[in-house]
């Protein structure tokens, strides 16, 4: 079992949006070794699509700022906010970019810089998710006490 893994809990599902396919291959690859599932999209509205039709349980989206399209990764965030927002987002980008939007997107600050560590990236995610991971911790410990009430 992975370090972000819990007994009886499926492990997270992070979307990774770039277009650059290096970069996207390389961080997906690091947060799956690292335990998690992740989904790719090449776009922000490829990533829109993934999010809509809901077949995956998104938990975190970790966008690229800059990509071609009609939507960016701010934009991406927005709509993500407005439309599920019980997703986390995490923007990565340059900072002159990221000091004109990013401070209206979240008060925590979703930026880090690139070219980036992965290290970095799973620091933040697991600081991001950690809330939400002792309320499944906790959520998973009283399904299995209630198991075995009812089987006594």
């Amino acid at each position: 079992m992975s370090s972000t893994e819990i007994e009886g809990v499926p492990p997270r599902i992070i979307l990774v949006v770039d277009d650059e396919v290096l970069i996207r291959l390389v961080i997906a690859e690091y947060l799956r070794h690292c335990g998690y599932r992740v989904v790719e999209a090449a776009s922000a509205e490829e990533a829109k699509l993934v999010l809509e039709e809901g077949d995956v349980d998104v938990e975190l989206v970790l966008s690229d700022v800059e990509m071609p399209g009609s939507m960016d990764g701010f934009g991406l965030a927005r709509w993500v906010r407005e439309h599920r927002p019980g997703i986390e987002v995490i923007l990565a980008g340059t900072p002159s970019r990221a000091a004109e939007a990013a401070g209206c997107l979240c008060e925590s600050g979703p930026h880090l810089a690139k070219p980036y560590e992965p290290q970095a990236v799973l620091d933040r995610i697991r600081n991001l998710m950690g809330k939400r991971g002792r309320k499944l911790v906790a959520r998973s410990a009283a399904l299995k006490l209630s198991a075995l009430q009812t089987s006594a």
